[in-house]
């Protein structure tokens, strides 16, 4: 079975002026009950206060928890903080945090969300409210466990690597379109910018041959990985011109890094982006399910022993 955490919160109302796929949460969420015992549910807690506030702004914290963005803040996120999005921007990180734990227990566990890559300390951008990449790696970092945050969204995590920079327990990798958003880069641990039009079998080596030797010289003790479908060729923002075969490639190359040095990983959904919610949905369903799989099929040394 995979560990598979949700929350209805994860499906909010879609605000004004908003072209995000809201209903995209939906949508997994009901392509996954297709698959019947495969899935094991999980439903988070809301993340604590303090928690958010150990990574940004206490008051951009109380600007989203009283859903009182300001305008220009919500010009950078791409639509207005209503209390029912609020709601979601709080119970996501509670889900990412749970599918870390469920995957140090379990080896595998994904969030059905999440992966909000781009906020940053005072305000949300892209899309992402909060940070619950680096909300869930900061909490595991004060509980002793040292995390890599992978990174394969089209778009570089520039919020992830501002918010976690300095912090010995953390490191974070971003493979990305070097000509995408955003304009400003951030710093992660290790970037691997690539051209427009890279294409599978360029991504999929340049990917080996950057992320194992990271993975070696950190040592996590768990990956926490930003499964974004966007650099597929079809995606109205991505830009590196990836198939399905090479997403799927893509995650079975992830788990078996993973699992070869018996590291557990949990994964969040990430960007995926176009006119049609379903399409999107399916193929972030096949990136859990191909992780899940892989995960299933093979079996790694225990690093602990």
């Amino acid at each position: 079975m995979i560990p598979l955490v949700h929350h209805p919160d994860y499906v909010a109302p879609a605000p004004a002026r908003s072209t995000y796929q809201w209903n995209k949460n939906g949508l997994i969420r009901d392509l996954l009950q297709e698959e019947g015992g495969l899935i094991d549910w999980h439903r988070p807690d809301p993340v604590p206060l303090p928690w958010l506030e150990a990574v940004h702004d206490p008051d951009y914290v109380a600007e989203v928890l009283e859903a009182r963005v300001p305008r220009e803040k919500e010009r950078r996120l791409g639509f207005p903080v209503t209390a029912e999005v609020a709601r979601r921007a709080r119970m996501v990180p509670g889900g990412t945090y749970l599918a870390a734990r469920l995957a140090l227990s379990n080896r595998f566990a994904a969030n059905s969300a999440g992966g909000s890559h781009h906020a940053l300390a005072d305000t949300g951008a892209g899309f992402c409210v909060f940070n619950d990449l680096a909300i869930a790696a900061v909490q595991l970092e004060a509980e002793g466990i040292r995390t890599l945050i992978v990174d394969c969204d089209v778009h570089q995590g520039d919020g992830t690597a501002a918010l976690t920079a300095g912090r010995t327990g953390i490191a974070t990798y971003s493979i990305h379109a070097a000509k995408n958003f955003p304009v400003r880069k951030a710093r992660s641990t290790l970037d691997v910018p690539l051209p427009d039009e890279t294409g599978d079998d360029v991504y999929l080596d340049t990917l080996q041959a950057t992320l194992a030797p990271l993975l070696d010289e950190f040592a996590p003790d768990l990956i926490l990985y930003q499964a974004g479908v966007d650099p597929f060729g079809g995606d109205r923002l991505g830009r590196l011109s990836l198939t399905q075969h090479g997403l799927d490639r893509r995650e079975a190359l992830i788990a078996t890094l993973a699992m070869s040095r018996g590291l557990p990983l949990a994964s969040t959904v990430g960007g995926g982006y176009g006119p049609d919610a379903l399409e999107i949905a399916r193929r972030h369903v096949r990136a859990i399910l191909v992780l899940g799989r892989t995960f299933s099929a093979l079996r790694g040394p225990d690093r602990k022993a």
